[in-house]
């Protein structure tokens, strides 16, 4: 558990609550001064309480409706949606803000649960460097992992582990709607590797990543290039993937986790997201990075299916999923 925000000033009512809790994923963060600024517009002190990836954060969400962990919670995404709404963990709430571009994201036949704040578009990028020092032609699609040539390169990711993974195998789902299983089949044999996390992944396996790795093809997001000079991503392979802020059910604070939700969709918040976790921002004319849309392109058209469809078939489609690839 990490405070984040300072001290609550002076002169407040005592009896009033002095912090609000947000619970959230590992890879949260934004820059000390936006966490100020949110002190500062609303007098809470921001509490940040981190657990697991957007999975376990929606597990732990769903197990502990009426009771639970924090007042806010941010992180879930929109291949775990439906899990807390059905659980009944969520409080309906739609922030004013949300008109300006984040319900543009709701979670389709929701009552207002869960409020977007950004995107990442998951994609397989590529480390051009690698492919030109060797001079060898990099991939242009998900189809061409068939090859065996190209499978033994990428590093991917575990669906049942991973937020990402999960992603992928739905853009492969979403691509190969007869024929996915034998796509992993054919690319696991081809011999891939299938890790756990993205971390792993990236900044261990991958050559352009900090542990100059060798696989030259993983698994990542559109926007990674923007950080990773000499990469692309393809985009053809790209699943949308959008994270929401929601008000706890139950919620000690939860006229702070409301303010929270606002807060997120404010300017301050929205344009700090693409440097602080490289991310799209979801409400419309939102200042981006300077080169930001040259070096992480929106992907023109991505898989999107319903979190409700996701969540009827998950199960199912991991275990066919570990058959093919024979976990």
């Amino acid at each position: 558990m990490t405070v984040l925000a300072g001290a609550t000033a002076c002169g407040e009512d005592s009896s009033a609550p002095s912090e609000v809790t947000l619970l959230t994923h590992d890879s949260f963060t934004l820059p000390d001064s936006v966490l100020e600024a949110f002190r500062t517009e609303t007098g809470l002190t921001l509490k940040v309480v981190k657990s697991g990836d957007a999975g376990q954060l929606a597990s732990t969400v769903s197990l502990t409706p009426g009771s639970p962990k924090a007042d806010a919670v941010f992180g879930i995404d929109n291949t775990f949606a439906s899990r807390p709404i059905e659980a009944g963990a969520l409080e309906s709430y739609r922030s004013p803000a949300a008109a300006n571009g984040a319900d543009d994201y709701a979670v389709p036949d929701s009552n207002n649960e869960l409020t977007a704040v950004d995107r990442g578009d998951v994609c397989l990028n590529v480390d051009d460097m690698w492919y030109r020092r060797n001079n060898q032609a990099p991939p242009t699609s998900l189809r061409d992992l068939r090859d065996p040539r190209y499978a033994a390169q990428a590093a991917l990711l575990d669906p049942s582990t991973s937020s990402p993974g999960m992603a992928f195998l739905l853009t492969t789902i979403g691509v190969f709607p007869q024929g996915w299983q034998d796509y992993w089949k054919t690319v696991s044999a081809g011999g891939a590797d299938i890790v756990a996390g993205w971390e792993i992944a990236y900044n261990q396996l991958f050559t352009a990543g900090e542990g100059k790795g060798d696989k030259p093809i993983v698994l990542s997001y559109a926007s990674s290039p923007a950080a990773t000079p000499g990469t692309s991503a393809i985009l053809d392979s790209c699943f949308r993937q959008v994270e929401y802020v929601g008000v706890l059910k139950g919620a000690k604070n939860s006229d702070g986790a409301r303010k929270l939700v606002d807060f997120m969709l404010t300017p301050t918040v929205q344009e700090a997201l693409p440097d602080s976790m490289y991310v799209y921002p979801v409400q419309q004319g939102t200042k981006l990075p300077d080169g930001w849309a040259q070096r992480a392109p929106v992907p023109t058209s991505t898989v999107n299916l319903p979190p409700a469809y996701i969540a009827a078939n998950r199960e199912v489609w991991l275990q066919q999923w570990r058959d093919a690839v024979g976990r």
